[in-house]
């Protein structure tokens, strides 16, 4: 049996917390706190993964309005216990540069892109707890048929049962007035 790093044994008999992560110079990029676990993105990446990512990042940016900051691949602090890193958000607050997450109360969007590592965190794990602490819009981009077929799954929190209900599922343009006036090309996320 392989001897883990001592860095990879929790700081406390309770496990990690949200500020343990940025305490971890020998972790893989990438490194998630989920429910108090640390959680790594070990697998290669997919170009249409990264691509989607940056233009979204991109796209957004550049539809932004004053006051909503676009970042990608940053952890979003939800509470002492869960970090975890949405591929794009939205926020109402920009971070210092060396700031390594933002605060929930500012993030107004949090966008998973699916890939097969984190299908289920992304699909199941990650909008409930986004729902949970109060995040207000939430997308899920998707490989539809496995050969670049992007389609991008639209939710708004209900804030009495702090559960996501559904938008919209845009395969060719996706229009929206929340949570600020966006209009993009579904498939030249990739092409």
């Amino acid at each position: 049996m392989t001897t883990l790093p001592d860095w990879m044994s929790p700081p406390r008999p309770e496990g990690w917390f949200a500020e343990d992560l940025d305490s971890l110079p020998d972790a893989p990029r990438h490194t998630e706190l989920i429910d108090g676990a640390l959680v790594f993105m070990m697998s290669p990446q997919r170009h249409w993964h990264r691509r989607v990512i940056n233009r979204l990042d991109s796209t957004l940016g550049e539809q932004a309005p004053e006051g909503v900051v676009i970042d990608s691949e940053m952890t979003i602090r939800l509470d002492d216990r869960n970090r975890p890193e949405p591929d794009v958000i939205a926020s109402t607050a920009s971070v210092g540069p060396n700031a390594t997450w933002y605060e929930v109360a500012d993030v107004v969007l949090a966008v998973e892109v699916v890939s097969p590592e984190s299908e289920h965190r992304d699909m199941t794990v990650k909008p409930h707890k986004y729902a949970a602490a109060g995040i207000k819009h939430f997308w899920r981009i998707e490989d539809e048929d496995g050969n670049a077929s992007t389609v991008v799954h639209v939710y708004e929190l209900d804030d009495m049962t702090r559960t996501y209900a559904p938008v919209g599922i845009f395969r060719e343009i996706l229009k929206v007035d929340r949570p600020f006036p966006i209009e993009l090309d579904v498939q030249a996320l990739y092409s």
